[in-house]
Order: structure tokens, then sequence, then C-alpha cells
């Protein structure tokens, strides 16, 4: 399905926070710089078709298998929606010569979209099997991962007249894809160039000619010549100073000097060229502040007695400056809990500064920040949302219900009683898989981690749907389920699976919700394609997962072969390990001095309200441009991203998204989410080839 014509008035949100400031530039414009808004709608075309299914469950099964399986490499490769979008045009065109022609793009890279994040539930069931040695088998993995999907996909579908409908809420996130499909399908390419007075290139010849360099210049950075990767030439000229290095390294430093020529660093937390100017400047502020400045000064002062670890770094530590030896105060032997004595005999948990501020301090601030920033922003449409829950549910059990429709297609939109049963069904899976398997979570575990993730996900959506920027909950869901079940580190990772992850996953499943507004594809027939690459994602997932911790030599261990250390397993190990065995009241209370954490969130609770008066007071100042929960939450990366990543990402994100877009907006309008799906997509292809070639190079 391509990209069709959507009647958008309001003003530019792109360029706003989400207060609602006018800008120079209409929404439209923007939207149609991504190729919503060309072309003519037709109702009658069908999507559902064999061609669709075909390709998009194909790709979903390959793709998901591939990305769990570098979801434990070190560095990993993300294979993106954008590839397969790339990767289906030939196929569909080649398959066009045998079938009659029907336009159901979209969809198939809805489908495979799914495949990004089935890593996410496949990083919690390795640490419980490689790091804590709990082996549950097929049926638990099966039972727990459809649950967290399930129950994400439902939070998207009963917040969806909040978080997706409203149309000053763009999702920036889809503009790439838009671009790109209307680019391959060719789509009104003559009103695109009367539309915009810039160079005479076709998007299509300038996505082949930026994606051909892009291709053939990745493996330089990352194969040939890696050096420009992180180009910390400090680093060459002093490599044994040890000040040098920690202001500008790029790994276990502060990267002072963000200069890489690798997009895949610049692009870690995301391509630049999608967010808007406002948010990055948020983001970059925050950088600059808390990591440059605050945890410098921190650093060089030793507290927590920081200094004498890595300024940053995903492990923690034990009092000899040695990596934490978990297994010394848990292990199977145990029950997977803490031994009291054998901890206080060996040694309490030390953070590296970074780590720490971001994951800890940073994070508690954001929470109390969420909620006092959509209650004093959006409160009117929770307010209105929530009145209206008993007449929508009431309606739409109805017989005569059809839901009011969609598009001017006039398909009806997903009764909010099949969303519903969803979460019912989900429920009853997630209850049953960690009562049957005794993953120490119970049943009141599991609804209270669904609770949290009600509270939280429309804050959330709210921001993502704005910046395109993902702000974490997690440590909120650790010490949570710390209190509840403490000395229980079973029960807080599948806490933190449930309340947190199944959160992520409903945002991914609410932007795909708002491309398929975008592309006028009913929505009844999207809830079908999503059910199922669920289904195909979650077994083609499990299956890859299952071989590599069985086949893999060394896997999750330094020693691993191909770089297959499990990279997000042991940073969740090391968050479970804290806050799940060792718990939050004995890790506030011990002589580090940690406790001093717990200010942050009174600092999130009262930033805000300064921010919205001002804000409201002199609505064309900069305070509107200021976003308390993206300064506070905005470094969720961080660690394993660096300064580097940041730093570099905002740079590029600037000078496109603020630079060229004020001083040449048609070449902007005109190719800029072009330029970024070209980038993502030959880095992906181009990825892939350079780690299978290496894998048979080490095995000649």
């Amino acid at each position: 399905m391509e990209a069709k014509d959507v009647d958008i008035k309001e003003k530019d949100m792109y360029e706003s926070s989400g207060t609602g400031d006018a800008e120079t530039d209409s929404q439209i414009e923007v939207l149609r710089a991504a190729g919503i808004g060309l072309g003519e709608n037709d109702p009658t075309e069908p999507v559902l078709t064999l061609r669709m299914w075909s390709l998009a469950i194909v790709f979903c099964i390959v793709v998901s298998g591939l990305n769990t399986l570098y979801t434990l490499r070190t560095p990993s490769i993300t294979i993106s929606a954008s590839v397969v979008l790339l990767l289906a045009h030939p196929l569909g065109r080649i398959w066009e010569k045998i079938v009659p022609d029907w336009n159901e793009h979209v969809l198939i890279y809805i489908m495979s979209n799914l495949s990004v994040y089935v890593r996410l539930g496949a990083d919690v069931l390795t640490e419980q099997e490689m790091f804590y040695g709990y082996k549950a088998g097929w049926g638990f993995q099966i039972m727990i991962t459809l649950a967290t999907f399930l129950f994400g996909f439902c939070l998207a579908g009963l917040f969806r007249a909040i978080v997706v409908v409203p149309r000053n809420l763009i999702w920036p996130g889809v503009l790439s894809v838009t671009a790109l499909t209307t680019t391959l399908h060719n789509v009104s390419q003559g009103e695109v160039q009367a539309s915009f007075n810039t160079w005479k290139m076709s998007r299509y010849a300038f996505f082949t000619i930026a994606g051909t360099v892009s291709f053939c210049w990745y493996w330089f950075p990352d194969f040939i010549f890696p050096a420009l990767s992180t180009f910390n030439f400090p680093c060459w000229i002093a490599p044994k100073n040890k000040v040098v290095n920690q202001l500008f390294g790029m790994t276990s430093g502060m990267g002072l000097l963000p200069i890489t020529f690798d997009w895949s660093q610049i692009s870690y937390v995301g391509s630049p060229l999608l967010i808007p100017s406002w948010a990055i400047l948020n983001v970059f502020v925050s950088l600059v502040f808390w990591i440059w400045i605050v945890a410098v000064a921190c650093y060089y002062t030793n507290v927590w007695n920081t200094g004498y670890l890595p300024f940053q770094s995903s492990k923690v530590f034990d009092n000899t400056g040695s990596t934490y030896s978990a297994s010394k105060i848990v292990n199977a032997a145990s029950g997977y809990k803490l031994d009291v004595q054998k901890y206080l005999d060996y040694s309490p948990i030390y953070m590296p500064i970074v780590y720490g501020l971001n994951m800890m301090g940073l994070s508690f601030a954001t929470l109390s920040a969420l909620l006092v920033w959509v209650s004093l922003e959006h409160r009117h449409v929770m307010a209105d949302a929530a009145r209206r829950i008993p007449w929508v549910i009431k309606e739409s059990f109805s017989r005569q219900y059809q839901g009011p429709p969609e598009d001017e297609t006039g398909a009806p939109e997903v009764p909010i009683w099949w969303y519903l049963i969803g979460c019912v069904l989900a429920l009853f899976m997630a209850i049953f898989a960690v009562e049957y398997w005794d993953a120490e979570l119970r049943w009141y575990g599991v609804l209270l981690a669904c609770v949290v993730a009600l509270v939280f996900y429309p804050p959330l959506a709210l921001v993502y749907a704005t910046s395109n920027l993902k702000i974490n909950i997690d440590i909120f869901c650790r010490i949570v389920a710390g209190f509840v079940f403490p000395g229980k580190v079973l029960a807080n990772i599948w806490f933190f699976d449930i309340g947190y992850i199944s959160t992520i996953k409903g945002l991914y499943f609410a932007q795909d919700m708002k491309l398929a507004y975008y592309c006028h594809i009913p929505q009844r027939q999207l809830f079908l394609v999503q059910c199922v690459g669920m289904v195909m994602g979650t077994l083609s997932s499990l299956g890859v997962l299952n071989w590599a911790l069985n086949h893999i030599p060394g896997v999750c261990t330094s020693a691993a072969s191909n770089g297959f250390s499990c990279p997000y397993s042991t940073t969740h190990f090391n968050t479970s390990l804290i806050w799940g065995a060792i718990g939050p009241r004995r890790y506030f209370s011990n002589q580090i001095g940690y406790s001093a954490l717990l200010y942050f969130f009174i600092i999130g609770a009262v930033l805000p309200i300064p921010v919205h008066f001002l804000s409201r007071r002199y609505p064309n100042s900069l305070w509107k441009k200021v976003h308390i929960p993206l300064f506070l939450g905005g470094l969720n990366y961080l660690p394993p991203a660096t300064g580097m990543n940041y730093g570099s990402w905002a740079v590029v994100g600037l000078t496109f998204g603020w630079l060229i877009r004020k001083r040449a907006f048609s070449w902007w309008a005109k190719y800029n989410f072009v330029l970024s799906s070209a980038l993502d997509s030959s880095v992906g292809v181009a990825g892939v080839l350079i780690f299978f070639d290496r894998v048979f190079h080490r095995r000649e």
C-alpha cells in the first residue's frame, strides 16, 4: 500500500515540542516532504494478498532470527525494517510478472518491523539462562514472549485515540518509511519536483546514489580501516596519557571530541535526520550538563569512589575494582536468592559515575517528571479519554457497532473489545508461565507490572510520538519488584519484562498504526497482520536463540567466538543483580552513599512546573522548546552508548534539522527523509555482508 493523501491542517508540530506553537512551515509541508499527501487513494485496492503474506512472513521469520542472533554480538547489528522495505520491492516486482499488480508494500514492512523488537525479549531470556542458569524450556519461552508481545499490542490499541489518531502527533519515525515507499513506487514525482524548487534530480536517483555511496563507504570504517569509526586522534597522539584517554576516550571515556565517519555510530540512538531539532537540543544540553559537567565533576572529586573505576561502563565492580562476580552471592544452589553472609563477606556493588548518574539518578527524575509533565501539558486530553472509556466499551459490544470510519475509505475501526480480549489472553499466558514454571514472579506481580505499564504508557507514547525518542522506566520496574520480591532475581527480570518491555513494544505497535493511518490501510486488516507477525516473529526468534545459546562456543563470555558476548543481557544482568538480588533497601542503605540518588525523584517532580508556567507566560520564547522529560531521560542509551555517539548524533541532527532546513528548506523537504532511508538501509545490508564475511574467513 502506498502513502496516500491525508488532510492535515494543524501547524507544524514537527518543529514544536508538542505545545502548539506555530512555526513558519506548516505541518502539511513536512508530511508532504515525507511522501504523505501525494497521489490519490484507492479504497478498492486489495492489501491482504498472497504476495503480501508470502513476502511478509518470509522476511519476518528471517529478520527476526538474524536480529536475535545479532543481539548476542558485540558490536551488535540491527537489520532495520527499512532494509526489508528496500529488499521487498524488487522481490515484489519479480512476483508482479507472475501475478497481478497489487500494492501492499507497507504491510510487508509492518509485519517485518516486528522482527526489530523480538530481540528485547530475547535479551531477558538470555540473561535468565546464561547468567542465572535457569533453563525453563520452550513452553515458558513461547508463553512469556507472546504475552509481552500481546500486552504491548493491546496497550497501543486501547490508547489509540490518544496517541495515534490525533493529527498533531505525527510520529517522526515513520516519515522515512513513507518517503522511501513513495520513492520506490514513483508516486507523483512530478508533483514533488513542482512542490520543491531545488535540484532536478529525482528522489529515486538521489536514493540510489546515496545508498550506493553509503554501502561502499561503510566497508572502510567497519572492515578496512576501523579507526574511521572512532576517529579519536588525541588518544592516538598520547595513547598512554590517563587524562587524555579519560576525556576523549570513545569506549570508557567522556567522548568530548565526537568525530566519526561511521553512520552506525551516528545513528546508534536512531537516525538524527528524523528527529526534530528541538528534541535534539534538549538531549544535547542534557549530555553537556549531566555527563560532561556534573559527571566529570563527580568523577574527579571521587564521589562514591568512582575515581577508581572507568568513567563509563556497562559493568559494575567490587571493592577491588574488578568486575563484580555475581556467582559469589547468588546462584542455582541458593535458589537464585541472595546469600546475605556471602554478600557481606564479598563486597557491595560499585557503579561507574555515568552508570550511576544516568541509569539511576536521571531515571528516577524522569519517572516523576513524566507524571507531572503529562498532568500539566495533557491533562485535558487524558481526562476526556477517561470519561469516554465506559461509552466506548459499551458501544463496541453493540451488535450494530461498526466504529467511526478511519478515513475516506469508510473502513471501520477495530472494536475495543478485541483489544480487551487480547489483554485477558496476555494476562493468562503471563500468569500461567510464571506460576507453572516457578519463575518467582507470582500472579499478583504480573498484575502489578501491567498496572505500571498502563500508567506510564500514555506519557511515554506522547513523547515518542512528537520526538521519536524513547524514555526508560525500567529502573522503576526494577525497584518496585525489588521491594515486592526482595532477593528474587528471576521475579525482578520478569517484572521488568512485563512492565517495561511490553510498554516499549506498545510504542512500536502504535507507530505502525500511525503508518497505516497515513497510508489508509484498513485497521482491521492491520490488526490481522500484526497478530500473525507476533506469532511468526516469536517462533523464529526463539528458534535462533536456543540454537545460538547451545551451539556458539563461549557464548555470553568475553572469550566468545565472533564477539557473541551478549552485551545487552550483560547490562540487564547487572541491573537485576542490584535490584533483584541485593534489593533497593540494602542498596540504598550501604556506606557508599547511593541514597543521595533518591533526591532525583524530587528534582524530576519540580522541574516541569516552572518550565510549564514560563512557557505559558512567554509563548514566543525558548521556554516553549524546553522538554523536561527529554532533558532528564533522553540519554537512556548511555551506557553502552557513549558521549561520542550522542555528540555526533546531535551535530548531524542539528545540521540537517535546523541549519539546512532553515537555509535550504526545499532541498531538505525533498531529500532529507530519503537520505535517512538510504543511509539506514545501505549500512544495514553492508553490515550483514561484513559480518558473514568475517565469520567465513575466521572459519578458514
